[in-house]
């Protein structure tokens, strides 16, 4: 499982943005490599596991992945359109989280947060007002 696992990040740490265990699978595949979809969903859960990769959920339920590039707790910035990600601190998160954790009495408290939004690069090739599709984005944000 190793290899397999090794094989499947190196797909993810050439990846920009986040990736369906689909995606994963499809590029694989089509590079030659003898893989199943089910190995692929195992390397990623153990990848997941082990802190190697992210893993974020979109809006439509489905799990997405991207090769971790820090070794610490972060969360992340992800663009809607074109799934552009930085890696942020969120120190008041982290303050936020425990302080709650603690008034209701909980304890090893953990927490996700992910932000989404619309990069600078798509930000400025958005069609412009009036234009048939400003609409539909407008209203999707």
């Amino acid at each position: 499982m190793s290899n397999r696992r090794d094989a499947v990040h190196a797909v993810l740490q050439q990846s920009e943005g986040f990736r369906s265990a689909q995606d994963v699978y499809a590029e694989m595949r089509a590079e030659g490599a003898k893989i199943g979809l089910t190995t692929v969903y195992r390397a990623l859960q153990a990848l997941a596991e082990t802190g190697r990769v992210d893993t974020l959920r979109t809006d439509d339920g489905e799990s997405v992945y991207r090769a971790c590039a820090s070794g610490h707790h972060h969360h992340h910035l992800v663009c809607r359109k074109c799934g552009r990600t930085v890696e942020v601190a969120g120190p008041a998160v982290e303050r936020w989280a425990e302080a709650v954790g603690t008034e209701h009495g909980f304890t090893e408290i953990t927490h996700t947060v992910e932000v989404f939004g619309t990069c600078a690069g798509c930000s400025t090739t958005a069609e412009p007002s009036g234009s048939p599709g400003a609409a539909g984005a407008a209203g999707s944000a």
